[in-house]
This record gives C-alpha cells, sequence and structure tokens, in this order.
C-alpha cells in the first residue's frame, strides 16, 4: 500500500503522525505524496474554530485529490466533532487515541471497503497511555519523544480536555528505554513532548513527576541533550530548577504558558497562577540556567479584555524579555466556555492587539540575540554542506563553515546576527 500522511496543529500531533509513517513501514507499506497514494490519513486539529475549519478543508481536498483513495480521518477534530467528521464522507474516522487499532483498520479496508468505519470511544475514560515509536527526524539529529496525553486543567477558552482526556503519562522505565534506543540509533538531542508535560505523573502509582523523568532519562542517555516542550509555570520551583539544572543534560531553552500578561485576563482564562508567579517562575529558571532562554505563547483579544489590560500585557513582555513569543488573535471555540463569555472584539481589535503583541515580542527576542554576540554556544548541526546551520542549547539558530557536520555538537563563537540567524565560528574552548 501507499500511503500519504496530512497533519494539521501541534508538535504532538507531528509526533504522532510521524509515529504512523514508522509503523505503516514497518507493516510493509510506503510512503507516497496524496495525489498518488492508496489511503490518505489527515490527523486533524480542534484547538480552536479556525483549527476545526482546516482541518473540514483538508478531508475535502483530499478527497477532490484523489477519490479513488482510502480517507482516513483522525486526531482532535473527529475526536470532539465527530457527526461532522463523518459527514465529509471518509472511509475510516477515529478519534484522538488507537493509532495502531487505525492501521488495522486502513489494512482491512483495501481489501473490502464497505460502510463507512466510525470509532470514537469516550476519551474521558482512557487511562492507558498508548505507546508510540518515537523519533521525528530533524535534521537526522534531533528526536522527539512524547511522555504525556491528556489535560485536567479546563481553561475556559481550551477543549483539548474534551479531545485528549484526562492525563496518561508514558512509565518512567519506558521513557527511559525509548531514549536509549534513540541514542543508540545516533541522535543527539532528545525533545521531551506530550501535551501537558507539566501533569507528567500524577496518574501514575510512584508519584514520580517530571523532574524524576528528567533525570531518569539523563542517566540512561547521558549522551542526549535534553529539551523539554511547553511548561506551566506553576511546576516551576525551586527543587524543580535546581533537579533539571543538576543532570547536566537540559538545554538553557524553557517555553512557559503564559496566555496574557493581565491578572484580570488570567482570571476569565481559567489559568491558575497570577503574573507575579509567571515571572517569578521567570527568575528561578535565570538564576538556575544563566542566560536561559525564556520563550511563551500569549492569545490577544481575549474576551473582556480591556485596553489596560492589553497595555500590561506589553509590559509584561517587556519585563519578562522572552526570547520568543508564538502570539495568536483570540479565536473562538464552539463547546468551551470562553464561547459564549461577554465582551467578544471584533477581528480588528483582536488583530491590532496581536500586532502591538508582535512589536514587543519582537524587541525582545532582538535584545536576547545582540546578547549572545560575544558568546560560545554548544551548537548541533543538522542541515548544510559548507555552511552549516543548527540550533544551539538556547534553541537560537546558528550558521558556521565546516565540513561533515550534519548530527556533531560543536563550540561556536558567535560573532554576529543576521535576522533571526546567529553567525559565529567553529571554536575550541
Amino acid at each position: 500500500m501507499k500511503y500519504a500522511i496530512i497533519t494539521l496543529g501541534c508538535k504532538v500531533n507531528q509526533y504522532e503522525s510521524a509515529s504512523l509513517a514508522t509503523l505503516l513501514n514497518r507493516r510493509g507499506h510506503e510512503e507516497a505524496d496524496a495525489g498518488n497514494a492508496d489511503a490518505v490519513i489527515i490527523n486533524t486539529c480542534a484547538v480552536t474554530g479556525e483549527s476545526s475549519r482546516k482541518s473540514r478543508q483538508a478531508v475535502r481536498r483530499a478527497k477532490a485529490l484523489n477519490g479513488g483513495a482510502i480517507i482516513a480521518v483522525c486526531g482532535c477534530f473527529s475526536q470532539v466533532e465527530p457527526t461532522a467528521a463523518e459527514q465529509l464522507g471518509a472511509d475510516i474516522i477515529f478519534g484522538s487515541g488507537e493509532k495502531a487499532a487505525l492501521l488495522d483498520e486502513l489494512e482491512r479496508k483495501l481489501n473490502s471497503r464497505g460502510a463507512p468505519v466510525l470509532k470514537i470511544p469516550d476519551i474521558s475514560r482512557k487511562r492507558e497511555f498508548e505507546l508510540l515509536p518515537g523519533g521525528i527526524v530533524e535534521g537526522r539529529a534531533r528526536a522527539t519523544l512524547k511522555v504525556e496525553d491528556g489535560c485536567d486543567r479546563f481553561c475556559t477558552y481550551c477543549v483539548i480536555p474534551l479531545a485528549r482526556g484526562r492525563v496518561r503519562s508514558m512509565p518512567p522505565a519506558e521513557a527511559a528505554e525509548a531514549a536509549r534506543r534513540l541514542a543508540d540509533e545516533g541522535y543527539r538531542e532528545l525533545v521531551i513532548t506530550g501535551i501537558e508535560i507539566a501533569s507528567y505523573g500524577k496518574d501514575l502509582d510512584s508519584g514520580a513527576g517530571l523532574a524524576s523523568l528528567v533525570e531518569g532519562i539523563s542517566l540512561a542517555a547521558p549522551e542526549l541533550r535534553l529539551r523539554l516542550g511547553s511548561l506551566e509555570p506553576g511546576v516551576v520551583d525551586e527543587e524543580f530548577a535546581a533537579r533539571l539544572r543538576d543532570t547536566g543534560r537540559v538545554c538553557p531553552h524553557f517555553h512557559l504558558s503564559l496566555q496574557s500578561g493581565s491578572d484580570d485576563v488570567l482570571k476569565m482564562m481559567g489559568r491558575r497562577y497570577t503574573t507575579e508567579e509567571f515571572y517569578a517562575a521567570v527568575e528561578l529558571l535565570r538564576r538556575c540556567f544563566p542566560d536561559c532562554a525564556i520563550a511563551a505563547d500569549l492569545i490577544t483579544g481575549f474576551p473582556g479584555e480591556t485596553e489596560a489590560n492589553h497595555r500590561e500585557t506589553l509590559d509584561f513582555i517587556r519585563r519578562c524579555r522572552f526570547s520568543a513569543m508564538h502570539i495568536f488573535p483570540y479565536s473562538s471555540r464552539p463547546g468551551t466556555r470562553a464561547a459564549s463569555m461577554p465582551g467578544a472584539l471584533t477581528r480588528e481589535i483582536k488583530a491590532e492587539r496581536a500586532r502591538g503583541a508582535t512589536m514587543a515580542a519582537r524587541e525582545s527576542e532582538r535584545e536576547y540575540l545582540d546578547g549572545q554576540v560575544g558568546k560560545t554556544l554548544e551548537v548541533l548541526f543538522e542541515t548544510g554542506e559548507k555552511i552549516w546551520r543548527g540550533h544551539a542549547g538556547n534553541y537560537t539558530l546558528v550558521e558556521a563553515r565546516g565540513e561533515g557536520l550534519r548530527g556533531v555538537v560543536k563550540n561556536v563563537k558567535i560573532d554576529s546576527v543576521r535576522g533571526e540567524i546567529l553567525v559565529g565560528r567553529l571554536f575550541d574552548k
């Protein structure tokens, strides 16, 4: 069978699509482009109303491009809107779990089309973590390992708990073994990811949390640099930050989920921290990881957000001195509490506030990049020939001249900044 996979949404979806491809290849199937495939899998997203629209559009495009292919839909959109997914005319409709079972159904459909198959379990009752092969390839140097699924937070704007279910964690021993295998395959960095990794372990009898997981992985695969996915600020306390530091393997780059720099808006969002608590987490990380990069995501134009709230957010961005930000205008998602909140803002106001936040974020990013000039950074090179590019531990993109650097970690002395790229030269301390 020739197959194609179309992926929408977050890095976890990307990880799961790569895992599906690995499993299909192990079964003897061959990847192809969507127009020539026997089967097309669309791994969907539903985090916003816009995401659902794009997911529906992707299914329609796949059917129009290759009407003879088996069309399989899975992921968050089909989990929370199964009727809408079914109306698109897909042959197989699964939710956000049971990826291996999806492949079994796909192979059955090859031999007998029959009626469409709809299998959407009650995700809220799912308690087992589905083990999938790790190893998204980025320049054949960096791998990703999903260690957690689900979220219990129920923020007012977010549908993810309905799409992904409750927190489910990969057993620590399984995670350590997976990391060991990836190191043996030649990877030199591991991104530890999940839907809400700050809650890792809360469902395990051992009570081992994220810091314990990172310690176990660092012992099992000491040659790997470890990079964490997005963190909730509430998990960052002195013990947590110190334990990460003491492994000696965690990259000095942290992405914290901010969403707003206004306490009033955070409360309306159902977030479980104040701006001062968030800032305390930032300062803790900077004490344990001097000059570390702190990134964040932000939603502008939330229902009820005032101009004064927006100005507070701009001031907070400048105060935190983020190295990078992901900024999104608020997009209403049916099924969430925020969708029916009063004070909805116009698209123009939301976009204007996103532009203002982006300008403030770019100032902080430029300041951080300029501050790297003259420093020596440890860079994992990924792509290039004579001029190579890779990411430093702080996740800045670095360019340097060299030979045969793919998958190699080298020290680079930073000489200048070109746009968003640091330019340097190989440097042996």
